[in-house]
């Protein structure tokens, strides 16, 4: 078959040019899209009365038995035919002939390619969403086991304050429910129909849109055509937004990779989660979680070659926006397989309670405790942390700590502090008691993990209705 576009030109196109000017190896992705899209604007012809009910049954039969060749495998993709629109044509043209030609009609391949998009990226973000919503419930079960499992808190990666580990753990809950809540409005974006817009400026035919975008399952149809051939907003709010969400999955993987050091011991590793070393026989490398945490610079990288193609194309398509592709498929694959690994691993992993425990013991991340104690009986806190600064200067140079110094001592430096000072040193105390809305306390994390799992069983439940 030739070119779709050959009427126009005296010569073939060079093969080497050929090659760079295809799409086919990546776009032939969207296979199924592309039919979707072509059975609905096949039927909307008929409706119409643009093709006879005779004609667009006959192309209809015929995308219906290029669809079974492909799910059969017996599908190959050609350089020669350029992208998935003319590939799909040139299997539709074989199997019924010249009528294949007139599924054309009123239709551009600027606004296919826009519709196959819309269509896959509607599919992508639903996966999306229920593997967040997997590793979100992970995160909730694994914390509802720790609420008294008590551990550092970090600030500049120095022990600040104890707290309990279900605590640190619902941190991420929240990042990731905040990515959750962005893919779901990325998909108010992308449930948009751009089929009917032609190449950039509607058509003469007497089409439905509605129609169309009711087949396909759109909510909504773009209201200017030149919009929707060349509107790429939705891909750049998925690639933004999985940049936000593998930042965040780099953050937790940054922390599991310190916890499983031999420095920390806070946790361990399920050895189906881990890789060993080719010379070193004792070693078990976080290798997965490193690779999630260096995924990130692919997806992100993703992100700001798309911000660049966009940046200064005129209305309204552009050979340009064939580099929107390569990088969202790659971007899709990358969550997703990060994703599942992510929740692999913390359904898996062991956590060490007592090293995590101990590592509190012998720190200051009590000394705010003694401020807020010296506090809480009037003594302003300013003059309260330089006294507890002092004592902590004081017990670093004699190898000691606060819970270690005798109460004789701790009433020379004030007469406020009495011996019930050591049951408020205790980390299991300090954590016990920060029961401000949203702190460490034990009843606190008990009500966010509440929150988390009733946000989640109505999501479960939404999605069943």
């Amino acid at each position: 078959m030739a070119k779709l576009w050959g009427g126009r030109f005296e010569e073939g196109l060079d093969k080497k040019t050929e090659a760079f000017g295809a799409s086919i190896t990546f776009d032939q992705k969207m296979v199924c899209q592309d039919l979707k899209g072509s059975l609905a604007h096949v039927t909307m012809l008929a409706s119409t009365g643009i093709l006879t009910a005779e004609e667009a049954e006959q192309i209809k039969a015929g995308i219906q038995k290029v669809e079974a060749k492909y799910e059969a495998g017996e599908i190959e993709f050609k350089i020669e035919n350029e992208d998935i629109h003319m590939n799909m044509e040139t299997y539709l043209h074989a199997e019924i002939g010249p009528v294949a030609g007139k599924l054309h009609t009123a239709r551009s391949r600027n606004y296919q390619v826009a519709t196959d998009m819309h269509l896959w990226m509607k599919d992508t973000l639903s996966e999306t969403m229920a593997k967040l919503q997997n590793l979100r419930e992970v995160i909730v079960t694994l914390a509802s086991e720790h609420i008294e499992t008590i551990m550092p808190g970090y600030t500049h990666l120095q022990h600040a304050q104890p707290i309990s580990f279900g605590h640190h753990l619902m941190a991420y809950y929240s990042m990731l429910t905040r990515d959750f809540e962005r893919f779901e409005f990325n998909m108010k974006h992308a449930d948009i129909s751009p089929l009917g817009a032609a190449a950039l400026a509607g058509t003469t035919f007497p089409i439905d849109r509605k129609e169309t975008a009711a087949l396909m399952g759109f909510s909504d149809i773009y209201v200017n055509s030149m919009d929707a051939v060349s509107d790429r907003d939705f891909i750049l709010e998925f690639l933004s937004n999985a940049s936000i969400l593998m930042m965040h999955l780099s953050r937790f993987c940054e922390e599991v990779i310190l916890w499983c050091s031999n420095e920390f011991q806070f946790v361990t590793l399920s050895d189906a989660f881990s890789t060993g070393s080719s010379i070193m026989p004792q070693k078990k490398n976080p290798d997965m979680a490193e690779l999630i945490r260096g995924k990130s610079g692919r997806v992100y990288g993703n992100l700001f070659g798309l911000l660049t193609v966009m940046k200064s194309l005129p209305l309204a398509y552009n050979k340009d926006l064939q580099e929107d592709k390569e990088g969202m498929f790659d971007t899709a694959d990358t969550i997703l397989t990060s994703l599942d690994v992510m929740a692999g691993m913390l359904s898996t992993l062991s956590v060490n309670e007592s090293i995590m425990a101990e590592s509190t013991e012998k720190d200051f991340s009590n000394a705010t405790e003694l401020a807020d104690y010296l506090a809480a009986k009037g003594l302003p806190f300013r003059q309260a942390h330089e006294i507890v600064g002092e004592m902590v200067l004081e017990c670093t140079k004699a190898g000691y700590y606060l819970q270690d110094v005798p109460l004789t001592r701790y009433q020379e430096v004030s007469s406020l502090i009495d011996s019930d000072i050591y049951e408020t040193l205790k980390s299991r105390t300090a954590v016990q008691r920060r029961n401000s809305y949203g702190g460490t306390g034990f009843e606190q994390v008990k009500m966010q993990i509440a929150l988390a799992q009733d946000a989640l069983k109505q999501k479960v439940d939404s999605e069943k209705e």
